[in-house]
């Protein structure tokens, strides 16, 4: 029989002003060090409302992990591009890529960019997009509860998204009084943030209200037991979890790697052209769900 994951750090993540100008607040998810959080590296959580028709941002490269973005509310990008509320992309940045993020025009909008570190032998990983939209997540509607996966195996759901490092994302929404009760690998970083409402957790003294984020505990068992259940107005949240990888990193700017001569080496790279827009990887790269 699993144990109960037990909660053992719930706190506010502050907020500050973002880099896109007037109008964007940004909130720092992950306020652990590393080694707590592997292999979470940073999680954004960006609100947007922007009242003029200014470009905002613009093309950046990263290198040596993953992006993983989960629109809350509101759309970004345009065309074939475009994002809408649910939808999900994981980019894999790998060996380097330039990604564009411009907003052209006024504008609400709320996601969530997690970093996620790649397993060391696939730092250098060839680059790939992969997108799930809302409408295609696999989801289960019970009695006061829907589970919406994105990536990984929870809740009995699968999802078709590729991963390097083994990888949960999901969407729970919680009635009041609800109970989620589901298994997940005991030695996963876990955590939720939650959007709506607040959860308690196996201990029903122990809540994490709106935005706030909640850390389980890791075990040695195979299997443990996620049980969560919402409050008096119901819930909403997110829940991250996946294998830490167990190997340090370097951080510096928009890339991860190894060691600082790596770091060195992307941003030559990077200055002298050699690194590919995202858009340009080939079709057997570009991954849409």
């Amino acid at each position: 029989m699993s144990t109960t994951k037990k909660l053992y750090q719930v706190y506010n993540p502050p907020a500050h002003a973002g880099f896109l100008g007037q109008g964007h607040i940004a909130r720092p998810v992950i306020q652990l060090d590393f080694a707590e959080s592997d292999p979470f590296i940073l999680l954004m959580d960006d609100i947007l409302d922007k009242k003029d028709d200014t470009p905002a941002g613009g093309p950046h490269p990263h290198a040596g992990f993953e992006t993983v973005t989960f629109v809350i509310d509101g759309e970004i990008g345009e065309g074939s591009h475009k994002l809408g509320a649910g939808d999900f992309e994981m980019m894999t940045a790998g060996s380097g890529v330039v990604h564009t993020e411009t907003i052209t025009k006024k504008t609400k909008l709320r996601l969530l960019q997690l970093w996620l570190n790649l397993p060391k032998k696939e730092r250098w990983a060839q680059p790939r997009l992969q997108r799930l939209l809302a409408s295609h997540a696999p989801s289960r509607h019970d009695d006061g509860l829907k589970v919406s996966v994105y990536s990984g195996s929870f809740a009995g759901l699968k999802s078709s998204i590729q991963n390097h490092t083994p990888f949960i994302l999901a969407d729970v929404k919680l009635d009041p009084g609800k109970t989620l009760r589901e298994k997940i690998p005991g030695h996963y970083t876990t955590f939720i943030y939650v959007l709506q409402g607040k959860v308690s957790t196996g201990d029903v003294k122990a809540i994490v209200e709106k935005d706030q984020v909640g850390w389980f505990e890791h075990s040695d068992e195979s299997d443990s037991t996620l049980l969560l259940q919402g409050g008096n107005e119901g819930a909403r949240f997110v829940l991250y979890a996946a294998e830490p990888q167990k190997h340090a990193i370097v951080s510096h700017g928009p890339f991860i790697a190894d060691s600082m001569e790596e770091i060195r080496n992307l941003y030559a790279d990077y200055r002298e052209g050699k690194i590919q827009h995202i858009n340009d990887v080939s079709e057997e790269q570009r991954i849409l769900l």
